[in-house]
């Protein structure tokens, strides 16, 4: 199958080659007048150099191939034909070289090559990224997305078209991952992540859960409301369930991903997977201390969230021995029962006695929310991320979202007999 696969690549190869040639030969190219020439020159020199680049990611893809016939910690052999106990770390880049920062992070935080082997899948045509990549060797495997043709957006959306291009090259990605490096498990993590000292310890001890219950289907290093002011510094190893998907460096199994990859969006792809039709009840595990933050401010997205919340997320600096904690609790049916008579056992007070400090404990309150404007007001009165995706507010679990104020636990919480969210609070 290889091999047929590396002679699928290089007839591919010459097929290119031979379509430069047809176009620099063809009569109708050569009997243009000279000013036609000059003036198309730019244009020319430009699409040569793509085909030049398409090339040479063809050529670097043959190379990929060519190393998976050695015994190598990375590549197939009749050892490791289903990379089933490693869990493969899916970098996804395109054209910035400051994915050095992210790569130098987690090769220093990596404690062993042969269970977290680093996939770099590159977008784009940018060679000082695909130099920063090279740069690194053997620490991990380059790969190129070969379809670099533009996608056809529909008009009202020709400015997202970048969204379109991820959705494609996410696509790719992670079938490569989970279809020809056949990993059963992958943590994806974009090229503007910083990652905590302890993100391997994080996701190798979540994973157990993530396999036993089925009523999860991810685990996310990232709290969307984790800024420094609303979370418990002071307990880095608490974790909860979520029902709004975070991503930003997330893990997913293969199990997942053949469901998923047969209707896998155009575009805007994590918006898709917080719809009911993919979540399909399910949640996710997410950290009170995000285990990843972004440095990436310019993107596809022109800094939205960024200087409003995202730079102020607080990455854990205090390692956590996750895989020596029980973290059974995790489970749905442990969760719901703890979890949940917790936030309601929680006092009621109102929003002006937790303000002007009129408690006279340091125990968790809770907030009571009604309609989709009362709990906006709320979670902007608090610094709270205050949108919703499919009518589920970011971080929340059975409704409720957890945060600190003053350094008190404050959950707001719908009344007690919520049974699901509504798809119209947008």
């Amino acid at each position: 199958m290889k091999k047929n696969r590396f002679l699928a690549l290089v007839l591919f190869s010459i097929f290119i080659w031979l379509g430069i040639n047809h176009f620099l030969l063809n009569d109708n190219f050569i009997s243009k007048p000279n000013n036609y020439l000059d003036e198309n020159l730019d244009d020319f020199e430009l699409r040569l150099k793509i085909e030049v680049e398409t090339h040479n990611i063809i050529r670097e893809n043959i190379k990929q191939l060519n190393y998976s016939s050695h015994e190598d910690n990375y590549q197939f052999n009749e050892h490791n034909l289903s990379n089933s106990s490693s869990v493969a770390i899916l970098v996804i880049a395109c054209n910035r070289p400051s994915i050095s920062r992210c790569i130098n992070k987690l090769l220093k935080y990596r404690k062993s090559k042969d269970e977290f082997p680093i996939i770099v899948s590159q977008d784009c045509i940018h060679e000082r990224t695909s130099q920063v990549i090279k740069s690194f060797g053997r620490e991990l495997i380059h790969l190129h997305q070969p379809d670099q043709k533009d996608i056809k957006v529909p008009s009202k959306e020709k400015k997202f078209s970048g969204y379109f291009k991820i959705s494609r090259h996410y696509k790719w990605a992670l079938n490569q991952v989970f279809n020809t490096y056949n990993y059963e498990t992958a943590i994806i993590v974009e090229d503007d992540l910083d990652v905590a000292p302890d993100f391997y310890e994080y996701f190798k001890a979540t994973l157990p859960i993530l396999q036993k219950d089925e009523t999860l289907w991810c685990v996310s290093a990232w709290n969307d409301n984790g800024k420094f002011a609303l979370i418990d510094r002071n307990d880095p190893k608490l974790l909860y369930r979520s029902d709004f998907f975070p991503g930003l460096g997330w893990m997913l199994t293969r199990k997942i991903w053949i469901e998923l990859m047969h209707k896998w969006p155009h575009s805007y792809w994590d918006d898709w997977m917080r719809h009911p039709d993919q979540r399909k009840g399910r949640s996710c595990i997410r950290p009170e201390l995000s285990r990843t933050k972004t440095f990436g401010k310019i993107g596809v997205s022109n800094g939205l969230f960024y200087e409003k919340h995202l730079k102020y997320i607080y990455l854990n600096e205090l390692p956590v021995d996750f895989t020596k904690l029980n973290l059974t609790y995790l489970l749905k049916n442990e969760y719901d029962n703890n979890f949940v008579e917790m936030v309601y056992r929680a006092p009621l007070v109102s929003i002006n006695e937790l303000k002007n400090k009129q408690i006279s404990h340091n125990d968790p309150v809770r907030i009571i929310y009604y309609t989709k404007n009362n709990l906006k007001s709320l979670t902007k009165l608090f610094g709270l991320m205050d949108d919703f995706k499919s009518g589920v507010p970011r971080t929340a679990y059975k409704g409720i979202i957890s945060f600190t104020y003053d350094n008190r636990r404050v959950y707001l919480a719908p009344v007690k007999e919520w049974h699901n969210y509504d798809p119209s609070w947008q």
